[in-house]
């Protein structure tokens, strides 16, 4: 797994890195995560069920992304890919810098590689035109992609010009035994209207100050930057769950909000109309007056709403272990997929346009001479592999089978 954006840093990216990897361990996979140093946690790190996290010290250039540098990256990237035995590159979010370089490093050591986007992007603006470029040199030669809803895929598909028979959904999932309903139930005499989300242009803050004008007046009372621990005690202490984001490929916020058995209210954008069933959110364009009015509607339904009934319900809808049986298939999908070698697949970088694809031909066969290059100076036989310890849950699991066999 390889992403600027992981523990401690929080948000969608590393939830998803973090659950996904640590229901691959269930499943028996070896799972390692790459990603930039943050402050002074660098090196190599374990975390919980004996998860490996490589944090190589770079340091963040810009909203969490190491500076590009293309070349740079390859002798530590090289070496890490060695040293694990590593079988497949799984790249995650569009506009992580460590991602991209990974995959190509990883596509020129005929490594097989998939990609997963998790958000969405537009087509007009400068910001725009170059991640799309970006994205479209990366996904043209990639075994296989992963978006996290419909409205993803196609956004997807049209910016990168990927096949659309090699992208597929796999949504996003909730921890329900992290996020459970308060065991009392709220009384409705007071309604509490419930919030968390960055204050980000993005997620809709300029929206929300329009939506609820008494939060300037009240901005002594608001409880700030919330730990993610304590994002559970914040949501079972309301009723409804506010969402004003302008663009979300998924929003995982939503579901640990109805997983806490809260009504949901959101704008009705991006893969957010996917994301639950049709009585357990009520959606509205980006506009205040139609968001008042969707307040108004949860209000008047919210009486009818059982937390615990809910709860369960998400139970059902969304789990981390079928993402990850889902995520296997892909996998497998990518294991089966030819080897080819550079002049096979340089033809594939000159279809992303008359310039453009000259350029990447380019970037790929400097790649190609560094790789040798490395390969020279220290051949590939003489990194030293990193003993395999097997994965903690496993090592438990036959603990516990031990024990219940010395006990019988």
């Amino acid at each position: 797994m390889v992403s600027d954006f992981f523990f401690p840093n929080f948000g969608g990216v590393e939830s998803h890195i973090y659950y996904l990897s640590q229901c691959l361990l269930k499943l028996g996979h070896k799972v390692v995560v790459m990603t930039h140093a943050y402050g002074k946690r660098s090196g190599v790190r374990y975390v919980t069920g004996g998860l490996k996290v490589y944090y190589v010290p770079w340091r963040p250039f810009l909203m969490q992304n190491t500076l590009p540098t293309l070349f740079m990256t390859f002798p530590i990237i090289r070496t890490i890919l060695i040293r694990e035995k590593i079988s497949v590159v799984h790249g995650h979010q569009a506009f992580s810098t460590t991602c991209h370089e990974a995959l190509m490093h990883a596509r020129t050591m005929g490594y097989k590689v998939v990609f997963t986007d998790h958000s969405l992007y537009g087509f007009a603006d400068v910001g725009s035109i170059h991640m799309n470029k970006v994205l479209q040199f990366t996904l043209a030669d990639i075994d296989q992609a992963i978006c996290v809803s419909h409205t993803s895929k196609e956004n997807t598909v049209l910016r990168s010009g990927i096949s659309p028979e090699k992208v597929f959904m796999v949504p996003n999932a909730v921890d329900t035994a992290m996020f459970t309903p308060s065991s009392t139930r709220l009384s409705c005499d007071e309604i509490i209207i419930v919030v968390i989300s960055r204050l980000v242009y993005r997620k809709g803050a300029d929206l929300l100050v329009e939506v609820i004008p008494e939060v300037c007046r009240l901005f002594p009372k608001m409880l700030g930057a919330v730990p993610h621990a304590q994002v559970r005690s914040v949501l079972i202490s309301g009723h409804i769950f506010l969402n004003s984001s302008l663009t979300e490929a998924f929003c995982i916020a939503i579901l640990e909000a109805a997983s806490c058995g809260l009504l949901t209210v959101s704008t009705r954008v991006g893969g957010v109309p996917e994301v639950l069933p049709d009585d357990m959110i009520v959606l509205a364009e980006p506009d205040p007056e139609d968001m008042v009015r969707a307040v108004r509607q949860a209000i008047d339904i919210l009486p009818g709403i059982d937390p615990q009934i809910m709860h369960r319900r998400m139970k059902k809808l969304y789990s981390w272990d079928d993402v990850a049986k889902r995520t296997e298939i892909v996998y497998d999908r990518a294991m089966q997929s030819s080897n080819t070698n550079l002049l096979d697949r340089l033809p594939r970088y000159l279809t992303c346009g008359a310039w453009a694809g000259k350029l990447f031909c380019l970037v790929m066969i400097i790649n190609y001479l560094v790789w040798c290059l490395l390969e020279f100076l220290q051949p590939a036989e003489g990194i030293e592999e990193v003993p395999d310890i097997g994965s903690l849950h496993i090592r438990l699991d036959s603990a516990d089978d031990q024990c219940e066999t010395q006990g019988n």
